[in-house]
């Protein structure tokens, strides 16, 4: 990468002759967005495409700029950029995309649904669906699991019986087939200068025309089946009835397109963060003693009592080895945003309209906040080290007034999830290196994490 410069703009990252930054972007971004720091300082301007349809994107990465971006002038800059709206034409207006008063009013509606009180309700489920999980495993004919296969597996269980108060092993075989190439379909687009319109019959957009009816069949089958009853406490039953009389109540597309956010983002970003804890606790045994004697004193050894929402406090050390995992390996490893004015970021100009992103994977191995940044260390979490950080070094769940709605529930099942199955077995790295990744939408493992489990007795 090569850089030039001028005063009061951000240095440019200009990439190959012929793309740009493109083909970096597209094939290694998370290595890219370090680069780029480590070599042009915490703004820089990622310039991609062919000459003459290039386009820039801007890129911070101090956590002083990334709160200026969502939070204290987060009016400033919106979800307009091409990669929310190609998010946005993919999943749907829900939570995630959606903007301006449609965002405001779908949050008035929802977020009853996301009280603590009511969250801290689903412990139950949480701890069932790892109880079950665990039996599972002590029953297996192999001592090995790929630990992100089975934590998508048990994330989706867990959203299937709050979301959907039932069994998701139809729906989880549709999600695990469509949402990572809808995903990657939509990432290429908006990376690409020049696309066609999703209308027009190419190989791409017919497949994913037809991802997308098959996700649509899904969403609109588990609605359906909510319509003609309240007796029910999961969030889809509770979905078709919101309802206020400033607001109304969600119709038909907005229904499909929250219950469809809601499996998105309700599962990947919670067994993102579940398999990368056990997988980094399978490499540093000294470190899951010491969580599995924590577990065992709140809730007994093996075979011991359910974890409840008031067990969380009571789990200090594992809450921070997860808040250490997601700071490794954040769900969202970029954010991504579209300034509406001349504005100024960490004493760089950024100009009206201009595409800007975000890192919590950069901004979390930033050295300025984190010493030997890559090395797993549970006790960066302490809260008199957390209280001596800015803010946004660490910000896994975004921030600002579109902070994630679902962080509490997401935090509660990773602990509670955590703690049954590390009071249940030891783990044991079964893999040689680093898990390869890959960032789309969300942080990908592009192989296996393999754990070997040993039941506890």
């Amino acid at each position: 990468m090569t850089m030039t410069t001028t005063a009061g703009r951000a240095p440019i990252v200009t990439g190959s002759p012929l793309l740009g930054s493109m083909s970096d972007l597209l094939n290694d971004p998370l290595a890219a967005y370090l680069r780029a720091r480590r070599d042009h300082g915490d703004v820089v301007r990622f310039r991609a495409g062919p000459p003459g349809l290039r386009s820039d994107i801007y890129a911070v990465f101090s956590a002083e700029g990334a709160q200026q971006v969502l939070a204290t002038r987060a009016a400033d800059f919106r979800k307009d950029n091409v990669f929310y709206e190609e998010l946005r034409q993919s999943v749907g207006n829900g939570l995630l995309t959606s903007q301006d008063d449609t965002y405001l009013r779908q949050r008035r509606l929802v977020q009853p649904l996301f009280t603590r009180r009511r969250v801290n309700g689903y412990a139950s489920q949480v701890a069932g669906e790892a109880a079950s999980l665990a039996a599972g495993w002590r029953t297996a004919p192999s001592d090995v699991v790929e630990l992100v296969g089975e934590m998508h597996r048990f994330a989706l269980r867990v959203v299937g019986r709050i979301l959907f108060g039932t069994d998701v092993e139809k729906a989880f075989e549709v999600i695990e087939r469509t949402l990572p190439p809808l995903q990657e379909y939509s990432l290429k687009r908006g990376f690409s200068p020049v696309k066609a319109p999703r209308t027009w019959p190419t190989p791409a957009n017919r497949r994913a025309g037809r991802l997308q009816a098959e996700l649509h069949a899904l969403c609109d089958g588990i609605i359906d089946s909510r319509r003609d009853r309240d007796d029910r406490d999961d969030l889809a039953t509770l979905l078709v009835h919101a309802e206020n009389s400033e607001d109304g109540s969600l119709d038909a597309d907005e229904l499909r397109e929250q219950v469809l956010i809601f499996l998105l983002a309700g599962h990947e970003t919670t067994a993102t963060a579940l398999a990368f804890a056990l997988h980094l606790l399978a490499r540093h045994p000294e470190e899951q003693r010491r969580v599995s004697d924590e577990v065992n004193r709140v809730l007994g050894g093996p075979g011991g009592r359910a974890p409840t929402a008031a067990d969380m406090e009571e789990l200090p050390y594992l809450t921070m080895v997860l808040k250490e995992a997601m700071r490794l390996y954040p769900s969202a490893p970029v954010i991504g945003r579209r300034s509406v004015a001349d504005t100024e970021v960490d004493g760089v100009r950024i100009p009206a309209g201009a595409d800007i992103l975000v890192s919590p994977w950069v901004t979390q191995r930033h050295p300025d906040y984190w010493p030997d940044p890559d090395r797993f260390d549970p006790s960066r979490f302490t809260p008199e080290a957390e209280a001596g950080r800015p803010r946004y070094a660490w910000f896994p769940f975004g921030g600002g007034p579109r902070a994630c709605i679902g962080q509490h529930l997401s935090m509660l099942e990773s602990v509670l999830g955590l703690a049954v199955l590390l009071r249940e077995f030891e783990f044991e790295d079964a893999e040689v290196g680093e898990v390869p990744l890959g960032a789309g939408i969300t942080l990908m493992a592009k192989g296996p994490a393999r754990a070997r489990i040993k039941p506890r007795s």
